[in-house]
């Protein structure tokens, strides 16, 4: 409580400023749904997504302080606080829903509506918000100084630089601009391929390759190079030891899944080693994630025990009373047990959930345990670490196994766990980020409420917003192809039909299991080992890429600060490379559902070498542009 005494935020809890005005909150909407988009794209992509809070308040103040000549921090924050919401409701969904697409292509059910994809995203997020809120206090307010909250801080440092607003800003449009260029070039025009890769006769099943694509670059400079080099080990494991184990012992035999001998897989064209990556390593990659998910959950478990009954503590202590200081008003606990008594009454009543009222009430029990667990995480190793895949395989096999016992099976239990999922997954990533948000304005004093209502109007938009683009992305290339893998999705997809027909093919996963129990017994972080060994090693390549970047200018001489100045700069740029590329991304997904996509092509292309050339170029671009010193 001394923290709480001790701490003085930037803007005084006595004085007012503009904060909630139209301008914040409509720049806020727009950059929820660009953010949103970009990350949905990337997630489905790469697998995993980045944190929007930083360029979001960048991108604020470039056009509030810049543009609109307007000086109000507290506005800043809460375009980023709604800003942030697009990306972390688009986590939460494309980990889940692209499995009810991957049904409808297979025939097993009708495509999902866009109100059904809106009502799951609309009731995890109010929910995530809705949880925080009675957290705030205890995690916020009496936790400064034990919690670090590091992308929450780094926002707010961002924020009370914001002098720096327009050469920051600047460093951000123009990553978005050279990424949406490249992409444009790379994968509309294909001037030259974004994918190269080698496989090696001597050595059947593997291969080697790399995308040269601005967004894995910026994931890994972000991600910093041990994570990158988690991911390229679990890719090495899989395209040099596994697959050619599989070629070299299975050879012309025929092992479920997959329909064909190994040799004919190989022999194919159209599939080769990636033949094998399809029917089996995926398989594998699945039991180590899934295990990895577990692990993380059991090593956190006496904290979550420890963060469950503070939350439960804190829910009974009143915060709210007249005389309040702005900087501690919260929403009223009235409001959000409204909010709360709603979305159970509308889960038992909306058939996308096939729960009775008992079934209703523990997915939010389950949600609010969740998003306890993650805004605690989040406060201690960040949102980018934050094991929400993790509570998302625990939550779905839980309720798959739930709804098979109590007779919902087949069709609807599938659509079922997957929606129950959904819901605690965008709980899970939505209080973690309000966390942080709330975090930034604690720091900088903002007033919580506003925050909160900003939250959920991110939340709306979002929610809104994401089955179009998750449609728009099915039909333009559709879910599980080599332009969009939807890594998660299709792994719970395969966990949730698995327990349901009783098909799974255990051996793989179980192998899959055991590697992750051994990288943990060589102490080595499981879960992006595992999602590398399930992504294609091109993905992992590229990643690591931006991650040898970031290790060579964290090795340059120079002070503490200069190496600060010179990382926070390769982030900014970074972070515009993802959003460029994915809001380019979203553009082409466009043409290719007009049909138009063909025609803008080029009649000639550079071989691979060309874009091997070009990618390098990028990379130096970025290390110049992280070394370079300010004026």
């Amino acid at each position: 409580m001394d923290n709480k005494n001790e701490f003085k935020p930037y803007i005084p809890a006595n004085k007012i400023v503009p904060e909630f005005t139209v301008t914040s909150v409509l720049i806020g909407i727009i950059l929820a749904v660009v953010f949103g988009a970009a990350n949905a794209y990337l997630g489905l992509l790469v697998g995993m997504t980045v944190s929007a809070s930083i360029p979001a308040a960048v991108i604020s103040m470039g056009i509030i302080r810049i543009i609109l000549r307007r000086d109000s921090i507290l506005e800043n924050n809460l375009v980023q606080t709604i800003g942030s919401a697009g990306e972390s409701l688009a986590a939460g969904a494309i980990f889940t829903l692209p499995a009810l697409f991957l049904w409808a292509k297979e025939g097993k059910m009708a495509y999902p509506s866009i109100l059904t994809i809106f009502l799951i995203a609309l009731f995890g997020g109010i929910l995530g918000v809705c949880f925080m809120v009675p957290l705030r206090q205890a995690l916020i307010v009496e936790e400064h100084g034990t919690l670090p909250f590091p992308e929450g801080t780094a926002c707010a440092e961002v924020l009370l630089a914001g002098e720096e607003g327009g050469s920051k800003a600047g460093a951000v449009f123009s990553g978005l601009g050279i990424a949406a260029f490249y992409k444009l070039v790379a994968d509309g025009l294909k001037l030259f391929p974004s994918e190269i890769g080698y496989a090696f006769k001597g050595y059947a099943g593997s291969q080697i390759g790399i995308q040269v694509l601005p967004s894995l670059a910026g994931v890994g400079f972000i991600c910093g190079p041990k994570i990158s080099s988690y991911m390229l080990a679990g890719g090495a494991l899989s395209w040099f030891v596994l697959m050619p184990a599989i070629a070299l012992f299975g050879a012309d035999a025929t092992i479920y899944p997959g329909t064909e001998t190994i040799s004919a897989i190989l022999a194919d064209p159209e599939q080769g080693p990636g033949g094998l990556w399809t029917n089996y390593i995926k398989y594998i990659g699945a039991g180590a994630v899934a295990a990895g998910g577990v692990i993380s959950l059991i090593k956190t478990f006496p904290l979550i025990v420890r963060t469950f009954k503070q939350a439960m503590s804190s829910m009974g202590k009143k915060h709210q009373n007249k005389n309040v200081l702005r900087t501690q008003q919260d929403l009223p606990m009235s409001v959000l047990l409204i909010l709360i008594a709603a979305i159970v009454i509308l889960i038992w009543l909306i058939p996308t959930f096939p729960v009775n009222p008992i079934g209703s009430l523990i997915i939010v029990i389950f949600g609010f345990f969740f998003a306890s667990v993650s805004s605690r995480m989040v406060g201690l190793i960040g949102s980018s670490n934050n094991p929400v895949s993790g509570m998302a395989i625990a939550t779905i096999i839980i309720a798959t196994v739930l709804l098979k016992v109590t007779g919902t099976d087949g069709t609807t239990g599938m659509i079922g766990a997957i929606a129950i999922g959904g819901v605690i997954c965008i709980i899970a990533a939505i209080a973690g980020d309000t966390s942080q948000d709330l975090k930034t304005g604690f720091i900088v004093g903002a007033t919580p409420k506003k925050q909160q209502i900003g939250e959920m109007i991110g939340v709306v938009v979002s929610a809104a917003a994401i089955g179009g683009v998750l449609y728009l992305l099915n039909e333009a290339w559709g879910y599980g192809t080599d332009q969009i893998p939807a890594a998660q999705a299709t792994m719970m997809k395969m966990l949730v039909e698995g327990i349901m027909d009783a098909n799974l093919p255990w051996a793989l996963i179980l192998i899959g299991v055991c590697i992750a129990i051994v990288v943990e017994i060589l102490q080595v972080p499981v879960m992006p080992f595992a999602v590398g060994m399930y992504l294609p090693f091109s993905l992992s390549a590229g990643i690591m890429a931006g991650g040898a970047v970031r290790w060579i200018v964290e090795r340059v001489k120079g002070s503490d600060e200069e190496k600060k100045e010179r990382a926070d700069r390769g982030v900014l740029f970074t972070s515009g490379l993802i959003a460029g590329e994915g809001i380019m991304g979203i553009l082409l997904a466009v043409l290719a559902v007009a049909g138009v996509d063909g025609k803008i092509q080029l009649p000639f292309a550079l071989p691979q070498i060309g874009s091997l050339i070009i990618f390098v170029v990028l990379l130096f671009g970025l290390f110049k542009l992280c070394m370079k010193k300010n004026k």
